[in-house]
């Protein structure tokens, strides 16, 4: 979803993304106070609910404009449910968002290629995600990602992609 990290918009993912699972999870967020109520609303308290908080040092003195300052600690607080504290962690998604950025300069920080309008950059980012999953032979699976899910039988090639464009 792209929008504001505000009440509505937190509200409107979190019932979206509660509406995609069958089963009980664990969810972990940042410490964006919007999510708080929208969790609560989302899933009813039937949810293990952790916030973890990056806990930031001084910024090194002379350091260039855009240097950000080193994560020296995590808070991980329970929020409602019982979340397992060893699994409260942000790696997969910071990883995550790490590929995304390396592999599609339109998000990358500090870019001319940047999405001028927000349509566009609102179907680049499902474009990738199918791509990334469906299309990609990662080297640690062997496989892609939706062929490990048994989502699919082969790697798509980009045109059977694209066929699914209207």
């Amino acid at each position: 979803m792209i929008g504001l990290r505000d009440g509505g918009y937190a509200a409107e993912f979190m019932a979206d993304v509660a509406s995609r699972i069958a089963n009980r999870v664990q969810l972990k967020t940042d410490g964006l106070k919007a999510y708080l109520d929208a969790v609560d609303d989302a899933f009813g308290g039937d949810i293990g609910f952790a916030e973890l908080i990056k806990i930031y040092g001084p910024t090194a003195p002379g350091a260039a404009r855009y240097s950000s300052p080193a994560c020296i600690g995590c808070e991980r607080t329970a929020i409602s449910g019982s979340p397992d504290e060893k699994y409260v962690s942000t790696s997969y998604l910071e990883r995550q968002n790490l590929s995304r950025r390396m592999g599609m300069r339109r998000i990358n920080r500090l870019t001319n290629a940047h999405s001028k309008k927000v349509e566009n950059h609102a179907h680049a980012i499902p474009m990738y995600f199918m791509q990334y999953n469906y299309c990609k032979i990662h080297s640690t699976l062997r496989v892609t990602p939706a062929m490990q899910a048994g989502l699919i039988d082969h790697a798509w090639e980009i045109e059977e992609l694209l066929a699914l464009i209207d």
